[in-house]
């Protein structure tokens, strides 16, 4: 295992459990506990964990998440799986918006083959990827660079989404609350998702199944502010009842 994906690992515990011990980690990648002392380190020098005796704790603040490119490398089978489901609902001549998450970078990948597509994202990575499409109308939203999440927010940016209607949303999110709904780790971030899905017909939240039963900083949407949930696993008979309730289709991709 590469060093990168070690700590990205390590990242990922210390988000679930918030902390973590140096000789655990030793054992767990059978590397000496120098090696995860340097790993954690690194974590600290870029903000997302802060060392104590013998291990780390988690940072608090908006440093505790995960920078998009390691974001990528998460849940990938997962995401590719709703990726796939949901670039078949799209249909030449759409008219879509895309958000700065990591699954809906995997949508746009899939829907390369599509014609006369215009998408509306926040996304620098989506950009991107779609910069080579020369028939399609592929329009930034403007506003502030957030580096870390390599999109694009703020009041310019929401300002852009507002003045447009659209076929189809995509968007993603942090956590799933039974009670709070759909939430973000920041209120910038959960703005701009929120004036997407404002304006589009077909509202889509995609999350894979890590995602439930979390609750991150601030409320994106409630249930009533999406048409159809997109994930990998069949959910539990106590959240379909409560997506029934607010009249939510649900699309499983692993089926």
């Amino acid at each position: 295992m590469l060093a990168a994906e070690r700590r990205n690992e390590i990242l990922t515990i210390l988000r679930e459990e918030g902390r973590v011990i140096v000789a655990d980690l030793s054992k767990k990648y059978d590397v000496t506990e120098e090696t995860i002392r340097r790993d954690l380190e690194k974590l600290e020098n870029d903000g997302y964990a802060e060392r104590t005796y013998g291990g780390a704790v988690l940072r608090g603040g908006e440093k505790d998440e995960v920078p998009f490119l390691m974001r990528k490398r998460e849940n990938v089978e997962a995401k590719m799986r709703i990726a796939t489901a949901l670039s078949q609902m799209i249909n030449d001549g759409d008219r879509i918006m895309l958000d700065a998450s990591t699954t809906a970078l995997f949508v746009a990948k899939q829907i390369r083959d599509k014609k006369n597509i215009t998408v509306i994202t926040n996304s620098i990575e989506i950009l991107l990827e779609l910069s080579d499409i020369p028939e399609w109308k592929v329009l930034s939203t403007g506003g502030s660079l957030r580096g870390r999440a390599l999109s694009l927010l703020g009041y310019q940016a929401e300002r852009m989404v507002d003045g447009f209607f659209v076929d189809k949303a995509i968007i993603s999110c942090k956590g799933v609350d039974l009670n709070k709904g759909f939430t973000d780790s920041n209120e910038l971030d959960a703005g701009i998702k929120k004036q997407m899905l404002n304006s589009a017909t077909k509202r889509i939240m995609a999350v894979d199944n890590a995602k439930f039963d979390k609750l991150s900083f601030t409320q994106v949407v409630d249930f009533s502010g999406i048409n159809l949930l997109a994930t990998d696993k069949k959910l539990s008979e106590e959240w379909e009842a409560r997506l029934a309730q607010s009249n939510v289709e649900i699309l499983y991709t692993d089926e």
